[in-house]
C-alpha cells in the first residue's frame, strides 16, 4: 500500500487526499499546530492523523503540498529539514521561480519533486478537478496511480518542473483578476444607481463574471488565498518581461477584504468593505 502525506487538509487538499485514499492508498496529515476545522474534515475523509512532521516524512512514499502559495516555500522547508527522500509534490499556486526554489531545497536531501497545479473544484461526486504534473517521468506514474479511477483527472505535462505551476497561473492570473474587476465594477455601478442595468448587459451576453454577483462574496472570502497567488502570478508575468499591473492591482483590492477569511457574506457587505476601506464613507 504506497502510504500518502498530506499537507495540509485544507478544502482542497483533504478532498484530492480523500480520492487517494478511495483508491487504496494509506492517508497521512500531521495534526501538530492544525485547526479544529482542520481535524474535522481530515476526519470526516478518513485520513490518519500523525503528531510530528517528523513521522510523516519517515512514513510518507508521496507528500503531497496543497496549501495557501505564501506557505508553500516555508511547508517545503520543513519537510526538506525532516530529510524527506521520496517524493514531493508542490501542488501550490506558485510561480516557475518559485519551484524552482522549492525543488531546490528539496534536492539535496534526495526528494524527486513534481511540480504540480490543481484546476478546478474540490472532487466530489459531481466534480472532477484535473491535477497537472511535470517532472521526472518515474515519479510522475507514482503521483498518477494514486488517483486511478478517482475523481482526480491526472494530467502530465512535457517540459519538467516549473510547467504545471505556469499553467495554473496562466489560467488563474484571467480566472480570479477578471472577477475581482467584475466585483470592482459592479460596485462602480451600484455607486451611481446603474447596477440592474450593468446587470441586464451582462446578462444578456452569453458569458460574464458581471451577471454572477453571487460570486462577489465568494471572491471576498476567498481573498486571502487568492491574493498571494495573484502575486505569485505577477511574479511569473514580470519574470518573462510581461506587464504585471494588472494582475498586481487584483491582490491590492483583495487586500481590503482582509479579515474575511472563508466566512459568509452578503453581496452589498463585500462591497461596504472595498468603500470603507478606501476612506469613504459607505453609502
Amino acid at each position: 500500500m504506497t502510504v500518502l502525506g498530506v499537507l495540509h487538509p485544507g478544502s482542497m487538499g483533504a478532498a484530492v487526499a480523500a480520492q487517494a485514499r478511495r483508491s487504496g492508498a494509506e492517508v497521512l496529515w500531521c495534526t501538530d499546530g492544525r485547526s479544529a476545522e482542520s481535524k474535522r474534515r481530515a476526519e470526516r475523509y478518513g485520513l490518519s492523523g500523525v503528531a510530528e512532521l517528523s513521522e510523516l516524512a519517515d512514513r510518507a512514499d508521496v507528500i503531497l503540498s496543497l496549501c495557501p502559495p505564501a506557505a508553500a516555500e516555508d511547508v517545503a522547508r520543513a519537510v526538506a529539514a525532516c530529510s524527506y527522500s521520496g517524493t514531493y509534490v508542490d501542488a501550490n499556486a506558485v510561480s516557475p521561480t518559485t519551484m524552482a526554489r522549492i525543488n531546490s531545497t528539496m534536492e539535496p536531501f534526495g526528494a524527486t519533486v513534481v511540480d504540480g497545479s490543481v484546476i478546478g473544484s474540490p472532487p466530489s461526486e459531481s466534480k472532477s478537478p484535473r491535477l497537472y504534473l511535470a517532472g521526472p517521468g518515474e515519479a510522475l506514474s507514482r503521483v498518477a496511480e494514486l488517483f486511478a479511477g478517482s475523481a482526480v483527472q491526472v494530467r502530465s505535462l512535457n517540459g519538467g518542473v516549473g510547467q504545471a505551476s505556469a499553467l495554473k497561473l496562466s489560467y488563474s492570473s484571467y480566472q480570479k483578476a477578471s472577477r475581482v474587476l467584475a466585483a470592482v465594477a459592479y460596485a462602480l455601478a451600484q455607486d451611481h444607481g446603474v447596477e440592474g442595468e450593468l446587470l441586464d448587459i451582462a446578462q444578456g451576453r452569453s458569458s460574464s463574471y458581471l451577471s454572477e454577483t453571487e460570486y462577489i462574496p465568494k471572491v471576498a472570502a476567498r481573498s486571502w488565498r487568492w491574493g498571494p497567488e495573484m502575486r505569485e502570478a505577477a511574479d511569473a508575468l514580470r519574470d518573462v518581461g510581461l506587464p504585471a499591473d494588472l494582475v498586481e492591482a487584483s491582490a491590492v483590492v483583495m487586500s481590503r477584504w482582509d479579515g474575511f477569511t472563508d466566512s459568509a457574506l452578503g453581496t452589498d457587505e463585500a462591497i461596504e468593505r472595498l468603500r470603507e476601506s478606501s476612506g469613504r464613507e459607505p453609502t
